[in-house]
């Protein structure tokens, strides 16, 4: 049972807990059975549905006696890590943007250790991606929605009801519009907002997230897992069933990746196919240098193709990355001991950047953040935590040779590159769900072994 609500627990969180819980202020708590249904809830819910299963997985754990499974280092330094967080908080910039940040990390680290203890055999990995398979299905499907029929439809409505003068809505309607930012008043004129307008012309999708590289992580984090259950899981399956699964699953993912507009979510797919390549096939390294070469090649010509207008743009979002990456930095130097607390990037940020430069909350970059937020050990720690970790992990996987296992160890390899250009550790749905992966990888020889001898 535990497996099971904690993977419904985790699916939750991809369809309501979408939002960096830095702007948990910025979400309104549901009013009524529609509102939540409907809407994202506020980030810090999150951790109050974690917490007595946290208390039961430990209590599960205890029962057991189930030890760790791995390299000391691999307990030492995370604890570390938040400790160092936690001595941070004391000298923080922004108390409450520390306060909700400290409950995100500490959801991070209990599904870490969840996993570790409680989620070691495969049947228990398989009940828990029951419901987080399910939630990115309902994702997937929600953002091809979004670029096939909601965008187009809402772009031509506003339009239309610029062309008409609003009158083809109601007034209540056109007065939440206005407080949306979808019209804009200029002169005593109503007019469709144009950012909205661009936004909806762009087509970029975010499922049931809150911004499209989120589904682009998503989709990088689950994807492959999901591909590897379609190929291995319908064996007993009529042929065109068997088909239709697999093409569903295909077009799901590929959609949802390309219709996000991620650009560093297309290259961390062709480096995951790679790594994956140099696992399954069994041919001679000079074929499989000359094969993941040439589907490097096609990967990089397509992605130049389908990205071309971006780069003829001069590719404004990477500029401004490295401009959020410097200023990050520069804030380490200025407080290298304990940072400006957790979460705190935007207060320093504000005050340093260039005039023209454009403001942002995070540094877009998960380790330079723990750099920035609470210093150089708190950097180091979690720098280091996740390189050793990784490491680990692929010996395991390795020695194992499962598909499933496999799949798994990509899709969280694929999440930890993404955070060199995002904040996804920020994110609920997806940083517990990728701890709580990994931690079930470090903890899985091991507990499939005493599961073996009959002691769990």
């Amino acid at each position: 049972m535990f497996p099971l609500l904690f993977g419904l627990l985790l699916g939750l969180a991809l369809l309501k807990f979408g939002n960096p819980v830095i702007l948990n202020d910025k979400v309104d708590a549901p009013g009524s059975l529609a509102e939540a249904w409907q809407n994202p809830w506020p980030p810090v819910w999150s951790g109050w549905l974690l917490l007595p299963l946290a208390a039961a997985g430990g209590w599960i754990a205890l029962q057991n006696r189930v030890s760790w499974p791995a390299s000391r280092w691999l307990w030492i330094l995370p604890l570390l890590w938040f400790g160092w967080q936690l001595l941070a908080a004391t000298q923080t910039v922004d108390a409450p943007l520390t306060r909700v940040t400290l409950w995100q990390l500490g959801g991070c680290l209990a599904c870490y250790f969840l996993g570790a203890f409680n989620l070691g055999t495969r049947r228990r990995l398989v009940w828990l991606l029951a419901g987080l398979l399910a939630a990115l299905t309902i994702c997937l499907v929600r953002a091809v929605d979004q670029k096939l029929f909601e965008f187009p439809q809402e772009r031509q409505q506003l339009l239309e009801g610029e062309r008409m003068g609003w009158t083809n809505f109601a007034p209540e309607m056109v007065l939440q519009m206005k407080s949306e930012g979808l019209i804009l008043t200029t002169n005593g004129v109503a007019l469709a907002n144009p950012a909205i307008l661009a936004k909806y012309a762009k087509g970029r999708v975010f499922g049931t997230l809150v911004y499209p590289n989120a589904l682009a992580g998503a989709v990088l984090l689950l994807w492959p897992v999901g591909l590897a259950m379609a190929f291995s899981g319908t064996h007993r399956f009529r042929k065109l069933t068997r088909g239709a699964v697999i093409a569903l699953t295909l077009f799901l993912g590929l959609g949802g990746l390309l219709w996000s507009g991620s650009k560093s979510g297309w290259l961390i797919v062709l480096a995951m196919l790679g790594v994956w390549l140099t696992q399954q096939l069994t041919w001679s390294r000079r074929v499989k240098v000359g094969v993941i070469g040439a589907l490097v090649v096609l990967g990089l010509a397509a992605f130049g193709v389908r990205f071309h207008q971006y780069f003829s743009a001069g590719a404004p979002s990477v500029d401004a990355r490295f401009g959020y990456w410097r200023a990050a930095a520069q804030i380490t130097i200025d407080h290298p001991l304990l940072g400006t607390g957790p979460g705190t990037f935007q207060r320093p940020y504000a005050a340093i950047k260039l005039p023209d430069a454009e403001m942002a909350r995070m540094t877009h970059n998960d380790f330079l953040e723990q750099f920035c937020d609470s210093g150089i050990v708190g950097g180091l720690a979690y720098l280091t935590w996740i390189l050793l970790l990784l490491t680990q992990l692929r010996k395991v996987v390795v020695r194992q040779a499962d598909v499933l296992r496999q799949s798994i160890f990509i899709g969280v390899l694929g999440w930890f590159a993404q955070g060199f250009s995002e904040f996804s550790l920020y994110v609920p749905a997806l940083a517990w769900t990728a701890f709580a992966l990994a931690g079930a990888l470090l903890g899985n020889e091991k507990t499939e072994s005493m599961a073996a001898n009959g002691k769990v």
